[in-house]
């Protein structure tokens, strides 16, 4: 009884319809834009154009806010960039090295590299909100 009670609630949660908030803050100026790309565990984490969903949010105040809808139970990682000049693409100096402010749910970091999905991934759950600070 215990195990299919079990499986009966892993069924619904599998099905439900979730919903995703997001918080950026440390914007310099609200200037541009934001770009938004979330990520499930198959996708192709961080790039932008291997995301599940993408959204581009006005920033106000120094913050931006986005909502994802739809969303089933399971892991995700979100990855934001300040698309200050509004071209659609991070962009970089002749090193490679980013220009424009980025940040990684869970405020994952590397050095030398992006982050690993695993040390940007958190689970949604029902109503989810997260909250990220671009560096």
């Amino acid at each position: 009884m215990l195990i299919s009670g079990l499986f009966m609630f892993l069924s619904v949660s599998a099905n439900k319809n979730f919903i995703l908030k997001v918080e950026i803050t440390g914007f310099s100026d609200n200037r541009g834009e934001a770009y938004v790309a979330l990520y499930r565990e198959n996708d192709d984490f961080p790039k932008m154009a291997g995301q599940f969903k993408g959204k581009t949010v006005i920033i106000s105040n120094k913050t931006a806010k986005v909502e994802f809808s739809n969303l089933t139970y399971g892991k995700f990682a979100v990855a934001v960039f300040h698309d200050r000049n509004k071209n659609g693409v991070l962009d970089k100096n002749i090193l490679g090295i980013p220009t424009e402010s980025y940040g990684f749910s869970n405020d994952a970091r590397e050095t030398f590299s992006s982050p690993s999905f695993s040390s940007a991934s958190f689970t949604v759950t029902n109503a989810t909100s997260i909250k990220i600070r671009i560096h």
